[in-house]
């Protein structure tokens, strides 16, 4: 068969916004751009879908290429196709947003683009419409945490009370009462508290626990309960 008529060729692109969080703050991971125009400009990490790709294997390959991140936690977001959105050719964007416990991956990223980590409230401007697409991303983060245990994709598989409260107070951008979050927490059943504490914060330390992601199942719409009811 030959080609439609009449039609130009489209660029199409693939964004990823990954979102990383230390266990004491929230942060982004973008790179200085390494091709014109507005190179060494702070980006998110993205490239051009190969022919024999599709969307899934283009994100994977890129977030490899320019982080070295691999086994990740990875979801489709949007596309964004305005005109004037690139400057060179009309270029349609398809974005992903990961979720990684920093502490984690540190190993897997390297520096070859000058990948840096940003607290959520720092980012730098970014170019195109990146800026639009992180925002985007977090509407997206706190919909979904609000009925799944999306968030604890950022925790490592043990963590504290604390650690969890300061990640939804980050997540969504508003104070949890201390004492109403664990007794909410403890009642719902949901994690599973191990007989070990971590002393690094307070000689009184923290037992740290595990999700019942089984559990969590049955009660689908648990983590309603600890959304702040001031969250932006």
């Amino acid at each position: 068969m030959g080609k439609y008529l009449n039609q130009k060729p489209v660029l199409v692109a693939v964004d990823c916004i990954i979102f990383g969080y230390d266990g004491d703050q929230l942060k982004l991971l973008v790179i200085k751009r390494a091709i014109e125009p507005v190179k060494d400009k702070w980006s998110l990490m993205g490239g051009f879908i190969g022919e024999e790709e599709d969307l899934d294997e283009a994100a994977k390959r890129i977030l490899l290429e320019l982080t070295g991140l691999h086994d990740v936690y990875l979801e489709q977001l949007h596309a964004y196709g305005r005109p004037d959105r690139d400057p060179i050719e009309r270029t349609v964007s398809v974005v992903y947003f990961a979720l990684i416990d920093i502490n984690k991956y540190s190993k897997q990223i390297n520096d070859q683009y000058h990948a840096e980590w940003f607290k959520l409230k720092e980012v730098p401007e970014l170019i195109f419409d990146h800026n639009v697409m992180v925002k985007a991303a977090m509407d997206k983060i706190r919909y979904q945490a609000a009925l799944h245990p999306v968030l604890f994709e950022l925790l490592p598989k043990r963590f504290t009370i604390p650690q969890l409260q300061a990640l939804y107070e980050q997540v969504y951008d508003a104070p949890i009462d201390n004492r109403n979050f664990i007794r909410k927490i403890t009642a719902s059943g949901l994690l599973i508290k191990q007989t070990d504490k971590d002393k690094s914060s307070s000689r009184r330390g923290a037992f740290y626990f595990k999700l019942d992601r089984n559990k969590h199942k049955a009660q689908f719409q648990s983590f309603l309960n600890f959304i702040p009811k001031t969250s932006k």
